[in-house]
């Protein structure tokens, strides 16, 4: 018979640490790119890479980054555009901004030595408590919790914690049992376990508590709550918006992209030159971008989700007459081998075979 076990938020906060501590020891990630060498340039990169990013999909993306950018003043020094392209499929691209921003901020203002200090880290374009905090605890072994979306979820079943997640009531007692249940000593290893911990075992469906080292202590495991905790947030259902992006190259192969503003969807990045879906696209081409039109072909389209609306993308592949010239500052030819980064939706329709035709 199941014993009811004594809820985390009465258990004593070393008991907590101990046990996932024996735990990561054994079970833990301890071959990430990131720790070997840790450095707080390379914990904050990655950091910044795992927000909204799984560790499979950043591994790959984190290593090509460090190879082009071994440093902050690298990272610094480099190209804004230069930074985007390696950002490119990633999404979320206001964290590659702030990325290179904060790299300027921490050798112009400190020397090109990151802070220790978890409040001065915050000052840092792009920086929050619990990122703030994984650079103190990761690179320099300083105290201080953490909640990123694993560490929220062990914590929040460990407390049976019911608010809605993102509210005050969530919040705030969350930071207060983080502060409490993380240990003096091991703190860098800590910090990793409760994000593994909540990789691996407590996942966001389907929990695996029979094998998890602090079910003993569980409350929302003692309540059977496991699988309604955090409470799931109310999906609203996604609008629906469409656009129409031209495909457009010249008699060399070239390749016509536009760079987008620094802020909103895609800020920053190079991408195919956007029209209104019902666009006559001779004259479009003609009246706002100083083009000849030789051929236009429809091309199947692209759906893509979006954190808050679901786009259909058309496309039309165009082929520019001889004597084309472009009259838009924001728009470039690239050659077939040097295209830049581009959003992926744009990389998955330029790399379709053939750009393939929808009739």
């Amino acid at each position: 018979m199941k014993t009811t076990p004594t809820p985390a938020i009465e258990r004593a906060p070393a008991a907590i640490a101990d046990a996932l501590l024996a735990w990561f020891d054994v079970h833990g990630r301890h071959d990430l790119p990131w720790q070997h060498p840790r450095s707080a340039y390379r914990v904050w990169v990655a950091e910044v890479m795992l927000q909204q990013t799984q560790v499979a999909t950043v591994i790959d993306y984190f290593n090509a980054f460090m190879a082009r950018f071994p440093d902050v003043q690298t990272l610094a020094a480099a190209p804004s555009d230069d930074v985007m392209a390696h950002w490119a499929g990633l999404g979320y691209y206001a964290r590659a901004r702030n990325l290179h921003a904060a790299a300027q901020a921490v050798v112009a203002e400190h020397g090109g030595e990151f802070p220790r200090d978890v409040e001065a880290l915050m000052a840092l374009p792009g920086i929050g408590r619990s990122t703030a905090g994984a650079i103190a605890a990761q690179a320099f072994g300083v105290w201080a919790p953490i909640l990123d979306g694993n560490a929220k979820r062990v914590i929040a079943r460990l407390a049976a914690l019911t608010a809605t997640p993102g509210t005050a009531a969530y919040e705030k007692p969350l930071w207060q049992l983080a502060e409490r249940y993380t240990p003096k000593q091991r703190v860098t290893d800590y910090t990793q376990a409760i994000m593994d911990l909540g990789a691996t075992l407590c996942t966001r469906s389907a929990p695996d508590c029979p094998r998890c080292p602090l079910s003993e202590g569980c409350a929302a495991y003692a309540q059977g709550d496991q699988a309604r905790i955090p409470t799931p947030r109310k999906r609203k259902k996604r609008p629906q918006r469409e656009t129409r992006v031209l495909v457009v190259t010249d008699t060399a192969d070239r390749l016509l992209l536009e760079k987008r503003p620094p802020a909103g969807i895609w800020g920053g990045l190079w991408s195919l030159p956007e029209v209104a879906v019902d666009a006559d696209i001779a004259d479009v081409c003609a009246t706002r971008f100083g083009l000849p039109v030789e051929n236009a072909q429809e091309l199947a389209p692209i759906h893509h989700g979006f954190t808050h609306f679901e786009l259909l993308i058309h496309a039309t592949r165009v082929q520019a007459g001889r004597g084309a010239r472009i009259m838009e500052g924001s728009l470039q030819w690239f050659e077939p081998n040097a295209r830049p980064g581009v959003p992926a939706p744009i990389a998955k329709l330029l790399d379709s075979p053939q750009h393939t035709l929808a009739l």
